[in-house]
């Protein structure tokens, strides 16, 4: 039997690992490198490590039922359950692309002077690449989303390096956990990173683009899931990178300036024109082209979620793919152009829409690790148990914070 090249298994994460540096993440990162320095690098690098883990698990839900997890919950669960599951979709969905949009817009204000609301309408362009692209193929999309997470991690590693941080702190404040976790301010933007890092839209998408090569018929189940493996790890790596670049140019330009005067740079705007004298033109440049490609790719991928999930939940198989897009992403911009119309501050909308993004991923977090710890839904693939002894404590972990992280911001709990 030929053996298919090895390269022919790589691409659904491609397509996911964009999530994990959209226009949300950068807002996230910005404030936590303003204000705290480098000291929360080590909850971007947990964060991107329990995302790997939940990822594999979507992966594996895919290719070991040919079902995605959207579809599950609708079938498997009671329907007021399911709805409840559904509505909490909707909403990451809504607050993943008050992000995305909101990015864009700024990033196409910053290159070309365009009004933010004429900006968030011109994302829906995303809901027409889609459809050019699968005029080709499926695997046209993942080149493509290829092409943006190299260019967004070649513009960064030069941003990185043109802003001379201090490598021996990035090292050890990446894997060290530190003390400023316990303040609210920190718990606040630490949970809002784990929001834009583990995205629930990106739950419902994996678990179904591992379908699609189940649907090639590249090999058995085991060995469809081990290659997995390694598209979901290699890519969510970059992905981290990416991100930690962020966090690490603002923690090296930006954090001086709060130790100087105590002024946070919450707004990408700020952030590019703070970029501007302190490094060169071409920071400031790379920074907006860098936003404008980042926020063009995760908006795309979440428009992609927002038809597995309808899809999935509502059972629109006779539905036109072009007309759900279409639909999810007029309702879905709505939030972000009434945002931007109350000019509300681009960045304090972003870091609010990963905490709202946090407190909704139980609730895809929940059913996925439930799903894939039961025998009778995954067979010989269900989890080991290493795999629960480590999802559960996290997931439990993950609600606690957000809990408190809630109860402090509605004043429930001191700190807030």
């Amino acid at each position: 039997m030929h053996r298919p090249a090895w390269w022919k298994f790589f691409g659904p994460a491609f397509i996911i690992s964009i999530g994990y540096f959209d226009p949300g993440n950068w807002a996230t990162d910005l404030q936590a490198g303003s204000q705290f320095g480098y000291s929360l690098l080590w909850v971007l690098s947990l964060s991107c490590i329990i995302g790997a883990l939940v990822q594999n698990l979507c992966s594996k839900l895919g290719i070991a039922t040919g079902k995605d997890l959207a579809q599950h919950c609708a079938e498997r669960y009671p329907p007021w359950m399911a709805k409840v599951f559904f509505v909490s979709a909707v909403i990451s969905m809504m607050a993943t692309d008050l992000a995305e949009i909101v990015g864009v817009a700024v990033a196409l204000h910053l290159l070309f002077g365009i009004p933010l609301w004429l900006g968030a309408i011109i994302t829906i362009i995303d809901v027409f690449l889609i459809l050019l692209l699968n005029r080709w193929s499926f695997r046209a999309i993942e080149t493509v989303f290829l092409t943006f997470l190299t260019s967004v991690s070649v513009m960064y590693v030069a941003e990185m390096f043109m802003s001379h941080p201090n490598y021996e702190a990035v090292a050890l404040d990446s894997i060290i956990p530190s003390k400023d976790i316990l303040g609210a301010d920190a718990l606040f933007v630490a949970v809002g990173i784990i929001g834009a890092t583990i995205m629930p839209h990106n739950l419902y998408l994996h678990s179904h683009l591992a379908i699609s090569r189940l649907r090639e018929k590249l090999a058995d189940a085991a060995t469809l899931y081990r290659w997995s493996l390694w598209d979901t790890n290699i890519s969510l790596f970059v992905a981290w990178f990416i991100n930690a670049a962020i966090l690490v140019v603002a923690a090296a330009v930006f954090h001086p300036i709060f130790l100087k005067d105590g002024t946070v740079i919450q707004s990408f705007d700020d952030a590019y024109k703070t970029l501007v004298p302190i490094l060169s033109q071409g920071a400031g440049l790379i920074f907006a082209i860098a936003l404008l490609v980042a926020g063009v790719a995760s908006s795309t991928s979440a428009t992609l979620a927002g038809q597995v999930v309808f899809e999935g939940f509502l059972k629109m198989d006779n539905v036109s793919p072009f007309l759900i897009r279409l639909g999810t992403r007029a309702a879905t911009m709505a939030p972000a152009l009434i945002a931007i119309l109350l000019h509300a501050k681009p960045v304090e909308i972003l870091v609010w829409s990963q905490v709202v993004l946090s407190i909704q991923l139980p609730f895809a977090l929940l059913p996925l690790v439930m799903l894939t710890d039961n025998m009778g839904v995954m067979g010989a693939m269900v989890n080991a148990p290493w795999v629960r002894i480590v999802m559960w404590p996290a997931t439990i972990i993950l609600l606690v914070l957000n809990l408190v992280v809630l109860g402090q911001t509605v004043g429930w709990i001191p700190g807030g």
